[in-house]
This record gives C-alpha cells, structure tokens and sequence, in this order.
C-alpha cells in the first residue's frame, strides 16, 4: 500500500521529537488502561469480560432474554436469609434398626450400602471447589431422616395391613409394566403392551424415572435396583421430538432429582443436570417466557398449537420454580435460578385483572392472551409452587410467600363459592363471568392451602385449615357420589347438580392422585381419621373398577359399576397415587414436611437450609485449620 506523503513530515518519525514521542506512548498507555479497566468495572460488562477471560473464570450468564439477570444480581437479589435454627443431633447417630426380622435387615443394609457408596463418592470429589454441592453435609442438615425410624411404620395394625395392600398394588402396577412395556413410557394393560406417546419428545420409560422414588420409600429395593440400572444404561437423553417442558420437568427432572437427594447415586444428578441443560433453551424468547414445545435435540422451542395466540401456560411456566433451584443447588450454575427469577419478576411488573392471573400469557410481549383463571388444569401448579417454593427455602423466600397470599385473597374473593347444599369449591373465572365448574385437578388445593395455613396471625391460620377441609371434604363428595365411589374428571354446581359430572366427557377417570393428595396433606396437618377413611376408600374403589389382569387402567365413566376401561396405567399412578397412599398409611416421619416438598408429581425435594450448610463448612474448616 503506498501512503501519500504530507508537507513538512518526514516519513520515519512523523514530525515528532522523541519528548513527543514520549508523552505521546505515555497517554496512550493511560488511555488503554483506562478502558480495560472500565471494561471489568461496569455493571453490564459480562458478555464483553468473555472475549478477555476464560470459561472457568466467569460464572454463565443468562442468555435470549433481555430481562435476564446476571449472575452477580441473582446472588444479591435472592440469596436466601441466613437461620439461626439448627438442625438436632446427626440422625445417623439416631436412626433405630428396623423391626420385623431379617427380611427388614437385608432391607436396610440393601439401602445402607447405597448410601455409604453414594457418600464415599461425594465425600471424594468435594473439596476441589468450594461449590460442590456436598451430599453427606445435606444428610446432616435433615431433621429427621428421610424414611423415618422404622421407615414410618404405623404403630396400628389395622393401618400397617393397609400400607401393605399399597405396597402390593405399586408392586403389582409394576411387575406388570415391566413384564409388558418395560423402557416404554407407559403400560397399556388390557392388550399387555406399551405405550410411548409425543409428550416427551424421544425420552423412553417415564415409568421408570416416575417410580424411582416411590420404589424406594416402599422398600421395593429389587424393583429400585432394576430402575436404577435401565437408567444407568438406557435412559438416552439425545432425544429428537417434541416434548412438554412442563412435564419433562415435573416427570424426568423431579424423578431423577428426588432420587438423587434419598439414594445419594451420583448417576441420578448428573442425568438431571444434563436434562435440565436442553431445557434452557425453551426460554430464548423476548421476555424469557418460555415456550411450551422444545425439541430437547435441536434445542428449537415453540408454542402448543392449540394455545391461544402462541401463548404460554401459566400452570406450565409457573412449573418450574422447585426443579430449577435445585439444578442450580447441584451444578453451582446460577442459570437456572435465574431463569426462574426471571419469570417471577415479569409476573409481578404485569396488570392482574382483580389480583387474578390469567391461564395465558404471550411469551413475546409479555401481555395476558384470554382472561381466563382457574385454579384446575391451565393454572393449577403455579400457585402450588409459590408456596412451596416459600417452604423450600426454609421460609426465606418473601417474595414467593406474597405472590402466594396476595393470589390466594383473590382466589377467595373472586373464585371460592358456596353451594346450596353448603359444599365449598373454587369456580372458574372466563373474564368476569363465573363458570361453577370444579376439576378434579383443582382438589389439590385442599392441601396447598392446608399446607400454607401457617401466616402468622393463629385466626388466620385456622381460616386457611378451615378452608382447605372444606375444598377437602367437597371433593370427597365428588367421590362418593358416584357409582365407583371415584371421582369425575370435573363436577358441576349448577342446574341442581353439585359435586357431580353433569356432561358425558368429565365422567371419565385416568387414576388422578389430586383428591387422595389432599387426603394426605390433611392427614398429616390435623390427624383426622376421617382423612385415612377416605383414603381406603379409594384404596378398595380403585381395587375393584381399575385393577385388571396386567395392571391398573383409568376407566371412562364413573357413574357405572360396568366398567370401560381406557386401557393406560399412567406414570403418575405410581408416581403419585400411590405414593401418597403409601403416605397417608405411614408416620409422619417418612419424607417429614419438616425436611420435604414435594413437587407437582410428587417428587419429593428437600428443603435448603443454606445456613445450616454454611455453618457445616465453615466447622469443617476450623477443625481443619
């Protein structure tokens, strides 16, 4: 390149003596310094330290939205509240053998040697970084331990045979999809085959990672072992097709991490952790709404096609908040907690018409898409969420609990009904005109309300239990006034009708766990034997009209003793259903509230008590020092 001289400069030097010369270098180095040094020292300068650091010098960032918070405002905005409650002695130094002979003994040594292998492994690999999520710190900040001190063993015989008939019924239900559909999602049993559906885009046995907990609290430890290693060797995570965010979360994330937290097996969390990865894509989207649809191989997201102007679904995005935390717990990675955070902050700045929040709500500009509320299907486990997200956090979440009771003084003011046979149940909202309709979906909020009684004020508290036995009771009505004694997929409270299907398409019942999950839930908070009545009442309906020769099938209508079967065992009958029957027929000891919640398919997730985990390390490092 030839480069045009200028008059009166020599072409070596530019004119410039060298004191110029000099000065010149000298503030152009300031200059650079300057700027570097802007460049790590303004607020938003993350993106930009990447092109100078490398990865393992920062912390990841949130990405494909610009609502997104980074990390450094994720630890100062919602770093959890240190407590000065401990937990008691180590219950390891506490736990009592189990009663009931060597078959109990070879039982809990099967688990003990799960856990000690789980412990070595953890207790080896921590260290290297401070924040490593520590398994045995974990097991020492649990009040009670997570099967209890006779792995809730009921003292009352009568209640024991019961919670034996359960463990038979999940034993059966399983025996029968292994035998018939084992790796498929779920097992058809009228015509012994599985089935594998579109809701999970590509991932296999939905079953298997469902039962991995249930199996494990029941003492099932053969069946846990089986489930453990076709996970181990043929859960393929490199999935191609469409799946529901929402019930890969609560089904494949919940299963693996709640099996992680009661075995300890480093398998479970790492298979969690590299899900929850291809699910973060599903948020790329102007607001960090995520879409409904991911593709967990391409990582492409979109809207269900029958959602309302590409909307997402309150109760869908609303569904993440429990999962998310604990991905971020365990891989040290902020990303998911704040994706989370991010839709909560979004959801407080919008207009809620009459505190009420809408079923849809536009991943694009943010804005609701209908002005339809229900507390059933489209919205149900987003309120379940805040409140146990308050719980989670050992009560530190404050903001959590005031979406919670601000949503829940709307729900009574625009929602809860009174019937003129005196049942209480939740009507559903269609922009300001009420539809007295109740799903069955919507009896969970028996024991969500039961469970968020506590508010301080003790008149407050009885109000909420008041309440929640009344949605309690309203959806046992639902039950027993049918011919199964199960309930209807929605019941009615208008034309006469109350608590009953009044349309040939909600006489229908897939095996839902919501009613007998309240059961529980009430159970536990107030020892009412009418609760457990209840519960084995279903035990014997379910017995008599769902349990075939190879299995459990849901049945199509209620309101007849000569059962159609709809020929599906679904994954959260064994999830869920029996789960909580199981539940209800044990102490309370066994996955205590005081340690647990459990998320939306039952999966149960503990509680983080960070200060008790804080205090660990820092008595750790002075015995060290």
């Amino acid at each position: 390149m030839v480069f045009r001289k200028l008059p009166g400069v020599s072409a070596s030097g530019m004119g410039l003596r060298l004191s110029q010369k000099f000065m010149f270098l000298l503030f152009l180095s300031g200059l650079v310094t300057l700027c570097f040094g802007a460049l790590f020292f303004l607020p938003d300068s993350v993106r930009l330290k990447r092109i100078f650091l490398s990865k393992t010098e920062i912390q990841p960032v949130t990405v494909g939205s610009d609502q997104g918070m980074t990390s450094a405002k994720v630890e100062a905005g919602i770093k959890l509240k240190s407590q000065s409650r401990k937990p008691p002695v180590s219950y390891e130094a506490t736990e009592v053998r189990l009663a009931g002979g060597k078959a109990q003994e070879d039982l809990n040594l099967s688990r003990s040697k799960t856990e000690s292998a789980s412990e070595k492994v953890t207790s080896s690999n921590h260290g290297a970084n401070s924040d490593t999520f520590s398994y045995k710190k974990f097991r020492r900040c649990l009040f009670k331990p997570p099967l209890g001190r006779d792995s809730g063993r009921p003292a009352d015989p009568q209640t024991n045979e019961r919670r034996e008939k359960v463990k038979e019924m999940m034993k059966f239900a399983w025996d029968n999809y292994k035998r018939y559909a084992w790796g498929k999602n779920e097992l058809r049993p009228l015509t012994r085959n599985g089935h594998i559906g579109n809701m999970f885009g590509g991932l296999r046995g939905a079953s298997v990672v469902d039962s991995l907990d249930t199996l494990y609290i029941m003492g099932l430890m053969d069946e846990y072992n089986d489930a453990k290693e076709w996970v181990k060797t043929s859960l393929d995570l490199n999935s191609n097709g469409e799946a529901s965010l929402f019930e890969v979360n609560i089904r494949y994330v919940g299963g693996l991490l709640s099996a992680y937290y009661l075995t300890g097996e480093e398998l479970f969390k790492n298979k969690a952790v590299e899900l929850g990865e291809k699910l973060l894509p599903a948020f790329n989207t102007p607001t960090g709404i995520p879409r409904g649809v991911i593709n967990l191989g391409s990582g492409t997201s979109w809207s269900w096609g029958w959602a309302s102007a590409g909307s997402s679904i309150l109760a869908e995005f609303g569904t993440l908040h429990l999962e998310f935390v604990h991905l971020t717990e365990l891989s040290s990675n902020p990303v998911y907690t704040e994706k989370v955070m991010n839709i909560r902050k979004l959801l407080n700045k919008i207009e809620k018409p009459h505190g009420l929040y809408p079923n849809f709500l536009s991943p694009v500009s943010g804005n609701w898409v209908q002005h339809h509320v229900s507390i059933g299907g489209l919205g149900d486990s987003f309120y379940e969420y805040l409140i146990k997200s308050y719980l989670m956090s050992d009560k530190t979440d404050d903001d959590a609990k005031k979406m919670y009771y601000t949503a829940l003084e709307a729900i009574e003011a625009n929602l809860v009904q009174k019937s003129p046979g005196g049942l209480t149940y939740m009507a559903e909202w269609r922009g300001g005109i009420l539809d007295h309709k109740m799903g069955h979906l919507a009896c969970f909020s028996g024991g969500m309300i039961g469970i968020g009684a506590d508010d301080g004020a003790a008149e407050k508290r009885q109000h909420y239990l008041d309440l929640a036995a009344e949605i309690t009771h309203t959806c046992h009505e639902s039950y027993t006034r049918s011919a199964t004694k199960l309930g209807p997929e929605a019941f009615r409270f208008d034309s006469g009708a109350e608590a009953t299907a009044t349309r040939l398409s909600d006489r229908y019942y897939i095996l839902r766990p919501e009613v007998i999950e309240s059961y529980m839930y009430m159970w536990r908070l107030t020892h009412d034997p009418k609760y457990r009545e209840w519960g084995w009442e279903a035990v014997e309906a379910l017995e008599q009209h769902c349990r075939v020769e190879s299995g459990f099938s849901g049945i199509r209508d209620v309101y007849t003793t000569s059962v159609s079967h709809d020929n599906m065992q679904q994954s959260f009958f064994l999830s869920e259903t029996l789960k909580y029957l199981y539940l209800l027929f044990s102490d309370d000891d066994l996955l205590s509230l005081e340690d647990w919640v459990f998320n939306t398919e039952a999966h149960p997730l503990p509680i983080i008590r960070n200060s008790c985990l804080q205090d660990d390390a820092t008595q750790e490092k002075t015995v060290s020092e």
